[in-house]
This record gives structure tokens, C-alpha cells and sequence, in this order.
């Protein structure tokens, strides 16, 4: 597969965006592709953040580019974000990764999605649509750090078919990452902190997804990515 193709894959996979007819016919591991989720990631956050483009920040402008964020990715990351904490009810491995399988959502995912909405809509107020482009893109080299660095917690699912990245597909995808938050960020202060907080993230995913499951799965890599996205906002937020 070219690199073209890898950053349709990514697309497809990661957005509603209507491409997979570009793409060969052959089943190849999403892992191949890992490189370019950040690419995709920014693509949403320039699309999303049209109405910040247009109108400048505010609540409004904010919470359309959120909402368009999600119409844009299915609302693939939230649902995930959403079984993965869900899953912190479970009183067993098996339990767990029973509930994150279930399509309800309980008191703790509802909260997870209030509050996730809640921080990227005032913190895309304050901010305005670079900042989108750059958090979306560093918060997808979250999902490819854990598909490195975790095993899969199933037998099968998105987890284990996914495939695990090289080191180099993880470390380019965290230099596009990093390099697109840099050059959105209106300051290299809130750039650093912004980085700082979305690694914590992927670290505290990481902890919480051994310690309740044994490793990752798709809901964890779809919540990693919001998380680190939520987390880099607040970063640069902070520091406007």
C-alpha cells in the first residue's frame, strides 16, 4: 500500500468522510496506516472549526465546531470514551470488557461525554480553529502510542486486527502530531503545556486500561484519543 493509501485509510477509518472506493480491494492492518491518524486528525479539526474560521471564538462558533467534530467521526472517539469508562463499574476482566461491548451507556460514560464536551467547547472559546486542528492531531498519536505499547486485551475486535504499529510508524506519527500542535499553538508556553497534559493522558489510559482490562482495545484507543485531544486543549487554553 502507498503512503497515499495509507492516508485514505486513515481517513476512512477515522472519519465519515466518503473514500473508501480509492482504496484497493486487499484487507490490510489498520496498524499500516497508524503514521497518518494525526493527518486525519487535523483534516477533522480544519473542517470542524469552520464556524470558529468563519464567526471567531466564542460559545457559540465553539460548540458548533464540536458538534461538527463529532457528525465528522461518527462520534466514533465519544462512544468509546463512553464503554471505556462504563467499564470501571465491572467487577471482573471479564465483566468489563463485557460492559464496553454493551451499546447502553451508563452514569459513567454519560458523564465522561458531559464532561469532555463541556472542556472542549470552553476551551475552543477561548482559543479558535488552529487550536482544534493542532489538539485533533496530537490526539490521534494516542491511539498509535497504545497500539505500540499495549497488548490486545481480546482475542479479536478492533484491538487485536488493528495489528501493532512499527516504531517507526509510532514515532513518525508522533512528530506530526507534536509538529502540528506547535505550529496551531499561539505560543510556545501553552504548545509545552498542551504536550505536557495530553501525554499524562496517555499515560493515565495506558494504567487504567492494564489495571481494568489487561490491555487495549478499540474503545481504549478511541478514548485515548479524545482524552489526549481534551487535554491539549485545556493546555492551551490555560496558557491563552
Amino acid at each position: 500500500m502507498t503512503r497515499p493509501q495509507q492516508v485514505l485509510l486513515a481517513l476512512v477509518f477515522l472519519t465519515r468522510l466518503p473514500l473508501g472506493r480509492f482504496l484497493p480491494p486487499r484487507m490490510v492492518p489498520l496498524s499500516e496506516a497508524a503514521w497518518a491518524f494525526p493527518l486525519a486528525g487535523g483534516l477533522v479539526g480544519a473542517i470542524a472549526g469552520l464556524p470558529l474560521w468563519l464567526e471567531g471564538p466564542g460559545v457559540l462558533p465553539a460548540a458548533l465546531a464540536v458538534a461538527g467534530a463529532v457528525w465528522l467521526t461518527g462520534a466514533l472517539h465519544e462512544d468509546a470514551l463512553a464503554d471505556f469508562a462504563d467499564a470501571g463499574g465491572g467487577r471482573t476482566r471479564e465483566d468489563r470488557l463485557r460492559i464496553m461491548r454493551d451499546s447502553t451507556i451508563g452514569s459513567y460514560g454519560t458523564m465522561a461525554l458531559v464532561t469532555t464536551s463541556l472542556i472542549r467547547v470552553a476551551a475552543l472559546a477561548a482559543l479558535g480553529p488552529l487550536a482544534l486542528i493542532g489538539a485533533a492531531a496530537l490526539g490521534r498519536v494516542a491511539p498509535v502510542l497504545l497500539m505500540r505499547a499495549l497488548p490486545p486485551a481480546r482475542s479479536d475486535g478492533l484491538g487485536q486486527g488493528a495489528g501493532r504499529p512499527s516504531r517507526s510508524a509510532a514515532a513518525t506519527a508522533a512528530l506530526i502530531g507534536v509538529l502540528a500542535l506547535w505550529l496551531c499553538a499561539p505560543g510556545p508556553g501553552g504548545a509545552a503545556l498542551a504536550t505536557l497534559l495530553a501525554g499524562l493522558s496517555v499515560v493515565a489510559v495506558s494504567r487504567r486500561a492494564c489495571r481494568l482490562v489487561g490491555g487495549q482495545t478499540g474503545d481504549v484507543l478511541g478514548a485515548s484519543a479524545l482524552l489526549a485531544e481534551c487535554a491539549a486543549l485545556v493546555g492551551l487554553a490555560l496558557m491563552t
